[in-house]
């Protein structure tokens, strides 16, 4: 495991990109996994079936934090269907680390964020 690959975890830990609340976003979620006491929350704004801008805020250990900072800017401007695409061996990808089974869940809790506020998202449109 390459030190680099630390580095960046801990300094996306200490300085979360996409840090924040958007006040008009089209859909909000809350993750949380209780095993460990983590918890993240998207907010995405969304047109044309876009995600224009996104915002996250939490508290949890320094992957699933470094991991919802890089989804945050991997995900701008991507397609909800591209968005729901993404697997959870990209998210281990990006963060280019091992992961124990334990620590995979803490970098998947992004992502299941995502997928889940989407998921609101369409169920809001459908009932409309």
């Amino acid at each position: 495991m390459s030190n680099i690959y630390l580095d960046n975890i801990i300094d996306l830990y200490k300085n979360p990109l996409n840090a924040g609340q958007l006040d008009q976003a089209s859909v909000s979620y809350r993750a949380y996994n209780p095993l460990c006491g983590d918890e993240v929350t998207v907010d995405l704004l969304i047109e044309d079936d876009t995600i224009i801008d996104v915002r996250q805020r939490g508290n949890g250990c320094a992957i699933s934090q470094a991991s919802i900072s890089l989804l945050t800017e991997e995900v701008k401007g991507k397609s909800l269907d591209e968005v729901m695409a993404i697997r959870p061996n990209e998210v281990v990808e990006m963060l280019g680390i091992e992961l124990s089974p334990v620590r995979l869940k803490c970098a998947l809790l992004g992502l299941e964020a995502l997928h889940q506020a989407i998921g609101k998202y369409m169920n809001n449109l459908k009932s409309q």
